[in-house]
Parts: C-alpha cells; sequence; structure tokens
C-alpha cells in the first residue's frame, strides 16, 4: 500500500489552501499578476513564459527590465524543462541546502524572454514550501517570483508591511498565511558557471 508523501497536518493545510491556489492559478493562466507566500518572503508572481505578465511585473515594481527575475519550480525534474543543462554541482548544492536557495543558470529556454538575464542566464528557486510548491505544481509552469516591494524601497518581511501601492496593482492578493507574524528572509543566491564555477551573490 503507497503511504502518502504529507502528513495529516499538511493535508488539512493544504485543503485549506485549496481554494486560494485555485484562484491564483485561474488568474496567473489568464494573463495576470498574483502577491502569494512563498518559502521565504512575499512575492509578486505570474506565469514566467508570459512575457506581457512579466512586463507588467516590472511596472508594478517600477523596475528596470535589464534586470531578471527569480522563478520558482516545484521540482528537481523541472529544472530540465528550463534549462539546456543542468550542471553536477547543481545537483549538490541543491542536496546540501539547509536553507532555501536561488541558483542562476546558464542556457535558459522555455520561459518568456524578460525573464532570462541579456547572458542567457535565468534565477531558479525549487520551493520547498507547502503553499508555493503546491502553486508551482498546480500552475505546471515556472512562477516569477521577486519581492513585493517598489525598486529600492526595504523588502516587507511578513505581509502587514507591504504597501498599499501593491497591493492594488496586482489581481489576486492571495489569502493563506497572511497572519504568519514571523519574519522572513530572502534566499541564497549562488551564480554557476558553464565550466561549474560556482559564485555567491548572497
Amino acid at each position: 500500500m503507497s503511504r502518502s508523501i504529507y502528513s495529516d497536518k499538511e493535508k488539512a493545510l493544504l485543503a485549506s489552501y485549496r481554494e486560494d491556489i485555485s484562484k491564483a492559478v485561474e488568474v496567473m493562466n489568464a494573463g495576470g499578476v498574483i502577491l502569494y507566500p512563498t518559502d521565504t518572503i512575499w512575492g509578486i508572481g505570474c506565469d514566467a513564459a508570459n512575457a506581457e505578465a512579466v512586463k507588467r511585473v516590472f511596472e508594478i515594481k517600477r523596475r528596470s527590465d535589464a534586470k531578471s527575475l527569480i522563478c520558482l519550480i516545484d521540482s528537481d525534474a523541472k529544472l530540465q524543462f528550463y534549462l539546456n543543462q543542468v550542471p553536477e554541482v547543481a545537483w549538490e548544492l541543491l542536496d546540501v541546502a539547509d536553507k532555501p536557495l536561488t541558483i542562476i543558470f546558464d542556457g535558459a529556454r522555455n520561459l518568456a524572454p524578460n525573464v532570462v538575464a541579456e547572458d542567457g542566464s535565468v534565477a531558479l528557486r525549487i520551493t520547498r514550501e507547502l503553499f508555493s510548491k503546491q502553486l508551482c505544481f498546480r500552475m505546471k509552469r515556472a512562477i516569477v517570483s521577486t519581492s513585493a516591494n517598489i525598486s529600492g524601497m526595504p523588502a516587507p518581511q511578513c505581509f502587514s508591511e507591504i504597501s498599499d501601492d501593491i497591493l492594488s496593482a496586482v489581481d489576486y492578493v492571495c489569502a493563506s498565511r497572511r497572519n504568519e507574524k514571523r519574519r522572513c528572509q530572502p534566499s541564497g543566491i549562488i551564480k554557476l558557471g558553464s565550466g561549474g564555477e560556482v559564485k555567491i551573490i548572497r
């Protein structure tokens, strides 16, 4: 008999998230922009394959589109869909990471052009947190994840710190996890070179 990968507590949480996630996916599939909780801080998100939606994210943040965006995925297997090649060292880094880790990879594919940096690289993170993981799973595509602040302003560390400018600019604000009081931090960031070089960005 197969055993569920989720505990009873996680199953209950997933049940409470179901309607919220369905609405968020519906909005993103229609080209909309959402505000949602992640494995780090709250993020502004959209379908990472939809260039028009990505353009709106840049506009909401008042950020130059010359800067690339982080994208979330829900599993190791998805890496290979969005990259020409996954360096062996990436698997090693993911195996030992004890907190959320964003990796900048060369050779991006199957993403909106304005998600990808000028050098062809893309920042991807595999989320292990229950809500954002299920959101990515249900979306079936990578989701943009950029901090919920106007560019140049401090990144909010909990929902209550998100500005009205951001709240009013998105198409849907997720209801889940709004009341959490813990202070969240951005992920670590590592850039991998084509030859396997590792550079710590943050």
